[in-house]
């Protein structure tokens, strides 16, 4: 199993106590939840102390990061999926995710869970009760209230020492040094009015260059004095000394840095630049103006920028979401990305046939929780672009192992869209495609005839092949290929040029030919398709053209050849992110292997497909005619090494990282 930390953003300082102290408890303790004010360093220890376990005290260690739900629907999803499950069963989500955690050693760390506090406790208890070496880590600013949680409290930073340390580390980033005794007693007292507290300190240090520490120091005295006194002790002082620094960034912000603080407030991911830029702009905001100003909320510490990626804390994000509301641009702002994201799932479903797939997918993979909060913006605002937008997105989510979240969409938009909408046919299709996945043949077959249905009223040829490549699907995976050909070349003559929805139909030809016996036509139509992919610049069609001509050369008793179209399968699947392709394509290579004599290699890709057929939660799958070959080619491998050996090297490819095996499979060409 993989583990997935986020990158640590520059130096630690400090906390070495409660580092200490917190490892202690997660060595002593199943659940423990650090808790604390916003801002005070919960996920920046968590993050730390995750980082330091020992390697030998976790098979894994996985981050969730809770910030970018807005509901609770796709929680436990979010959390299968940063756990590196893809599941394509049709169990119930949490079911999935235990199983897939199993009896392994765990650490998950679920950050900020204080808006998800009633949904986060059950499934924690379900998890830890089901999964007896999981161990869980939260952050959140109240306790989660589950059986068993220990609260492990974090207050600010030491006044003298840790924060005068983050203080001065921070000033010297922003280019300020302290040389006097003057300036460093004024920098000690703004440690003591801004009680330690490590985001406050962090926003403080960035005004420097603006606000000289003297002026800084007598400044917050009274700021916080008069705040003491309008709140009539409400809140803490420490919630004072966060909203009074949060305020001064805002007050030194110029009018176009305030702008885009507030309309940044929007994202739920870490957002790249581009999407800045197309989501924020307008207004005052012009491109020239917007560049300068991201430029400043950088120097005041608003927001990060790592690799082209922006991210905003989740204090400043809702100071931001508050002035968004004063200025009364939520909703224009909400549209506008909803709108954005719309567009590049458009563009993305318009580059599928073509050299701009793979990016497209890595693309859209990198802004999940975007994609989900303008879905669930157009579903509350306008169901029939919602739909638009979850049929075009459905099929790249399915590829990739998102069923859940695709499922939970589409399903949404069948129920609100009304059935004569022209947006609900590609909804209904990519559910189909969504439910054929997740084993549920019978659902997946009643949405592909009702696609047809709703293509031959509208005289859409496209969507008629889709649906002909939806029930092609499901009858070869019934065992059914018969009727498949024929219904592939009636949707076909209806298309000119190639076209997805002709690729597709085209592929699930390749296969019924096949699974009848007919190799030599299968192969000429297999490699045809191959060379117009190829040609394209496109890799699922090609990987799948790949898999039927690796099928074909073992019925023929090509291994050498079947190797080869397997490791190019594999190369394809790596390049989209498609972990269901993987374990196919990894059992077509050992099947390939085993005929060549490579027994101890056979060993190896199977235990490397076992690895990623647990991640899409299914048992090995595939077309009818690959049981037989997976079988043979077993009992071929056992014959020539020794059951001990063979089983030995499968087992060792179960324990290993798949991905890693997989690249020492494809160098070993």
């Amino acid at each position: 199993m993989q583990s997935w930390m986020p990158p640590e953003r520059g130096p630690f300082i400090g906390r070495t106590h409660e580092l200490t102290a917190l490892s202690a408890r997660l060595e002593r303790h199943r659940l423990v939840t650090v808790v604390g004010v916003g801002g005070v360093g919960k996920s920046r220890l968590a993050a730390r102390t995750a980082h330091l376990v020992p390697r030998d005290a976790f098979d894994s260690v996985h981050w969730v990061p809770l910030w970018s739900l807005s509901g609770s629907a796709l929680l436990t999803p979010l959390v299968a999926d940063a756990c590196g499950l893809s599941d394509h069963s049709a169990r119930e989500p949490v079911d999935a995710l235990v199983a897939w955690l199993g009896d392994r050693r765990v650490l998950l760390v679920l950050d900020s869970c204080e808006h998800l506090v009633a949904d986060c406790a059950p499934l924690v208890e379900m998890l830890l009760a089901r999964c007896p070496e999981l161990v869980v880590l939260t952050t959140s600013r109240e306790p989660l209230g589950a059986v068993g949680e220990l609260l492990f409290s974090l207050g600010p930073l030491t006044l003298d020492s840790e924060a005068m340390d983050l203080f001065a580390a921070r000033a010297v980033a922003a280019g300020v040094t302290w040389e006097s005794p003057e300036d460093r007693l004024a920098a000690s007292e703004v440690c003591h009015w801004l009680e330690g507290l490590p985001l406050a300190l962090e926003l403080a240090a960035a005004q420097l260059p603006d606000r000289p520490v003297r002026v800084m120091a007598r400044l917050l005295r009274g700021r916080l004095a008069l705040a003491a006194r309008e709140e009539s002790g409400v809140r803490p002082r420490r919630h004072r000394a966060l909203r009074t620094t949060i305020g001064w960034s805002h007050e030194l912000c110029t009018p176009p840095e305030r702008l885009l603080w507030a309309r940044l407030s929007v994202f739920c991911s870490d957002a790249a630049l581009d999407d800045v830029v197309r989501v924020c702009r307008g207004g005052p905001l012009t491109d020239a103006v917007l560049a300068e100003a991201l430029a400043g909320l950088q120097r005041k510490s608003i927001v990060t920028v790592d690799d082209g990626r922006l991210r905003m804390l989740d204090t400043v994000r809702e100071y931001g979401a508050m002035w968004l509301a004063e200025l009364g641009e939520t909703r224009a702002t909400a549209d506008r990305h909803a709108r954005y994201f719309h567009e590049l799932v458009a563009t993305a479903d318009r580059d599928w046939w073509g050299p701009l797939q793979a990016a497209a997918y890595a693309r859209l993979a990198g802004c999940q929780g975007d994609l989900c909060a303008a879905l669930d913006h157009l579903l509350a605002t306008d169901p029939p672009q919602a739909a638009a937008m979850a049929g075009k997105l459905g099929f790249f989510w399915a590829c990739c192992g998102q069923l859940h979240e695709a499922g939970h969409y589409l399903e949404e938009c069948l129920l609100l869209v009304p059935e004569a909408s022209d947006t609900l046919a590609r909804a209904c299709w990519a559910l189909g495609v969504v439910r054929c996945l997740r084993g549920e043949y019978e659902s997946a077959a009643r949405l592909g005839a009702r696609t047809r249905e709703q293509a031959l009223r509208a005289a859409d040829p496209e969507l008629l092949a889709d649906a002909a490549y939806l029930q092609g699907l499901v009858m070869l995976l019934r065992g059914e290929p018969l009727k498949v050909v024929d219904a592939a070349d009636r949707a076909l003559a209806g298309l000119h040029g190639l076209t997805p929805s002709a690729a597709r139909c085209r592929l699930v030809r390749v296969f019924a030919l096949t699974a009848t016996g007919s190799l030599t036509r299968a192969r000429a139509e297999a490699e045809a398709l191959r060379a117009d992919s190829m040609a394209a610049g496109e890799h699922w069609t090609r990987s799948y053209a790949e898999y039927q001509l690796a099928v074909i050369a073992l019925g023929e008793e090509r291994s050498a050849d079947a190797a080869a179209h397997a490791r190019a399968m594999l190369r394809d699947k790596r390049a989209i992110g498609d972990a269901f392709g993987l374990g196919l394509g990894l059992d077509l290579l050992a099947a390939a292997l085993a005929a060549l004599g490579q027994a101890e290699e056979s060993a190896t890709a199977y235990g490397a497909g076992q690895a990623f057929w647990e991640m899409v939660g299914h048992p090995q799958r595939g077309t009818p005619e690959l049981g037989p070959l997976r079988e043979r080619a077993e009992h071929s491998a056992r014959r020539r090494i020794g059951s001990d050996a063979y089983d030995n090297a499968y087992v060792l490819a179960t324990l290993t990282d798949p991905f890693v095996t997989l690249d020492d499979v494809l160098e070993s060409e």
